[in-house]
């Protein structure tokens, strides 16, 4: 199966679409602890703002395009910076993708040359996940690893994922 289905402004009209499965309020849990829900609450907050990013389709300014058709696309925005996106056309089912982006999170640093390490330090429920990250150095040293620790959101409708 090829993941590229419809062009980018369908995919952005069905991410429109699906993103009103986050709009829900967030429900306390039996068993989930205040700094669990904060951290669930941030997961979803910062999943519902990368979706409000892709949506708005204006003012992207392509930065690459690959000789295979991947394209690297930038957009400034004035209260975040610089954020980039990536399209790309992958020839995978998306159960697969799902499992190795969120399954087997732990094991990316066996394929993505920019993380050497990922840890999982906890998950709460299904969707939320708080991870620490070492980044790969780069050739020649000029930046060395740094570590992140970040709450993760995973939610998935379908075809359609969100990570």
């Amino acid at each position: 199966d090829r993941l590229a289905g419809p062009g980018p402004s369908k995919w952005i009209s069905q991410v429109r679409r699906r993103s009103s499965l986050l709009s829900s309020r967030i429900e306390e849990e039996e068993g989930y602890n205040e700094e669990e829900m904060s951290y669930v609450k941030q997961g979803e907050d910062a999943l519902k703002k990368a979706i409000s990013i892709l949506s708005e389709q204006e003012g992207w300014t392509v930065e690459i395009v690959a000789a295979n058709g991947d394209k690297v696309l930038s957009k400034m925005l004035p209260d975040i910076g610089k954020v980039f996106k990536l399209e790309v056309m992958l020839e995978q089912h998306p159960d697969s993708l799902y499992e190795e982006l969120v399954g087997n999170m732990e094991q990316m640093g066996e394929w993505n040359p920019n993380v050497k390490q990922v840890k999982i330090l906890q998950k709460i429920g299904q969707d939320t996940m708080v991870t620490h990250e070492v980044s790969a150095e780069t050739p020649g040293n000029v930046v060395g690893p740094r570590d992140f620790v970040s709450v993760r959101c995973a939610k998935r409708r379908g075809s359609t994922c969100f990570l």
